[in-house]
């Protein structure tokens, strides 16, 4: 699950328009949709430009799902990966490839990598929200960033997408303090 989970972030923070670090991120499109998803996916695979546009589709109502949370909108969140677990068919099964241990898989053999990868986020958030994993889903709160991270921490208490957004607000608390201190 928790690779899902990661991949699910780390779509959102890739696939979706909004501000990172600091400065306004545009996500990619066009003919750069493809590879700028096969960045993201765990393994190798070849994304074809509709799966693209429907893992994009995907990730805008991922982006809704960690909103939500973060913003401690239960109802909205679950209502949103309940209608994506809906339309992606997701369904639980085990699936072994030769020479390799059973692994749960929650699409069809004959399901688009789209789909699969869409009902693997979709069912991992479903687990996620419906159990203590939900508050986990958050929100960068550094200045101007809107990417998205999976608290990992063993204490829940993460706050930041990355150590730079982190370091950033930390410097700029300690120069307010200071200034404070020290008024011109």
């Amino acid at each position: 699950m928790a690779i899902l989970l990661d991949t699910a972030a780390s779509l959102v923070n890739v696939l979706t328009d909004g501000d990172e670090g600091g400065r306004p991120y545009v996500a990619p499109t066009g003919e750069g949709l493809p590879a700028a998803i096969v960045g993201v996916l765990p393994g190798e695979a070849a994304v074809s430009m509709e799966e693209a546009l429907y893992l994009t589709g995907t990730t805008l109502k991922v982006r809704r799902v960690f909103e939500a949370m973060e913003a401690g909108r239960d109802d909205e969140a679950a209502a949103v990966v309940n209608a994506l677990v809906i339309s992606t068919g997701a369904r639980p099964q085990l699936n072994r490839a030769p020479g390799e241990p059973w692994q749960v898989h929650f699409h069809g053999a004959d399901d688009t990598l789209a789909v699969g990868w869409s009902a693997g986020i979709a069912s991992a958030l479903t687990l996620a929200i419906g159990s203590d994993l939900g508050g986990r889903l958050g929100v960068c709160q550094a200045r101007r960033c809107d990417r998205v991270y999976v608290d990992a921490s063993r204490n829940a208490v993460r706050q930041f997408c990355s150590r730079s957004c982190q370091s950033r607000t930390k410097a700029a608390a300690f120069r307010a303090r200071s200034a404070a201190r020290h008024p011109s």
